[in-house]
């Protein structure tokens, strides 16, 4: 089921009112028209829990956690006024002025990143660069310097392997530490930052979690976990959802080379073929809501507390809202899609995801027109709802 959703997406748009998936342990939410109703009343459903694990790390694991920093909501997990105070300075940080102020920094960094292996005539792209350009570009944007984003990027990885996939308790073990490795750089940022401020990301989140408690230079020990809440979760957000968008991007249309040709002979189609790839297959599948009260949804009644799973990727191959939902079209008219959220808690980095997408395509279709699956390595999808990409993707030239 989660290496390949669609199936289960379309018997869940195919039922009559929700259908329960005993293995999401949640009413799935698969149409379009449920998707956005949901998402526009956050007063009924709740965004509590919505990064709920799918495991539970062992009591060792746990306590390997419990050293390092975090734990606090975050954005993406809260509701009303506290949701807005997190949102406020992401908003700011990732303003269009921010994003286009980092375009020329990501445009020369995957210029590089490419000709680190445009002569070998085959890559593993999610390692060689799908996993590193993102990291980057919002390392830059935070205020990392570049020699510190591999740590926080790596801990970022393994936080989502932790919560997300079955691992030993040996596994688990080492995914925590490093994990908390990345938290304990994370705050060191943020101790900086307080005492000394800057046109960064970092400094902002700081500004808006420091109070007239913490004395000049120092933040409360309540005030660092939360700043490294925020920054962890924005790293992660930040960095995880575009790889995975570029490597599904790229994968879909190297599996349609008259796509691909398309594209490389007609370049001004990118922008279309970034939103094509997004609608056909996201990266984010979805996330959790709960209900706050007893409600009726798509004729199906739900208790207060009933666990929904919105399925954002759901909605891309809803045939009420998209024709041909199956078909990757790049030359399909623009059309309104849910990869990127709806109301309240829409995605404020989606601009610079799809900026990085447009640098990686422009860079791929100029310098290897040539570019296709390697027959020899048949990709194989993540097994998982969040951040689904290609395991890797070895590709030919």
């Amino acid at each position: 089921m989660q290496r390949d959703p669609y199936p289960l997406y379309g018997r869940a748009r195919a039922a009559e009112g929700l259908l329960h998936v005993p293995e999401l342990d949640a009413w799935l939410v698969a149409r379009d028209h449920d998707v956005r109703e949901v998402l526009r009343r956050p007063e009924d459903f709740s965004s509590a829990g919505a990064l709920r694990p799918d495991v539970m790390p062992s009591p060792a694991a746990l306590a390997v956690l419990g050293t390092g920093f975090g734990g606090r909501p975050v954005v993406v997990g809260t509701d009303g006024e506290e949701h807005q105070r997190l949102r406020a300075p992401l908003v700011r940080g990732l303003s269009p002025a921010r994003v286009a102020a980092v375009l020329p920094y990501a445009a020369e960094r995957a210029a590089a990143l490419v000709e680190e292996f445009a002569g070998d005539g085959r890559v593993e792209l999610m390692a060689a660069y799908a996993r590193r350009l993102p990291g980057e570009v919002v390392g830059r944007i935070v205020g990392l310097d570049p020699a510190d984003v591999p740590v926080v990027v790596h801990g970022g990885h393994r936080a989502e392997e932790l919560l997300f996939r079955p691992l030993t308790e040996k596994e688990q073990i080492a995914a925590a530490e490093d994990t908390v490795a990345g938290q304990r750089l994370l705050d060191r940022y943020a101790r900086d930052r307080h005492a000394d401020p800057r046109p960064d990301l970092c400094s902002e989140i700081v500004a808006s979690v420091a109070s007239a408690a913490s004395s000049p230079g120092e933040l409360t020990l309540d005030e660092r976990h939360e700043v490294v809440s925020h920054l962890q979760n924005l790293v992660i957000a930040g960095h995880l959802t575009t790889t995975a968008l570029i490597g599904t991007c790229v994968l879909h249309l190297l599996r349609h080379p008259a796509q691909w040709d398309l594209l490389c002979a007609e370049p001004e189609r990118i922008p279309a073929a970034v939103e094509e790839a997004a609608r056909h297959d996201t990266a984010l599948q979805g996330f959790r809501r709960v209900t706050t009260r007893p409600l009726t949804l798509a004729g199906t009644e739900l208790p207060a507390g009933a666990c929904l799973f919105v399925a954002f990727g759901a909605t891309g191959r809803d045939g009420a809202r998209h024709p041909r939902p199956d078909e990757f079209d790049i030359t399909r008219p623009p059309g309104r899609h849910l990869a990127f959220g709806h109301g309240p808690h829409a995605c404020p980095g989606a601009q610079l995801a799809r900026e990085q997408l447009r640098l990686t395509l422009a860079e791929l279709t100029r310098r290897l027109p040539g570019l296709r699956l390697d027959p020899d390595h048949p990709v194989t999808m993540r097994p998982t709802l969040i951040h689904r990409s290609p395991q890797e993707l070895r590709l030919t030239w």
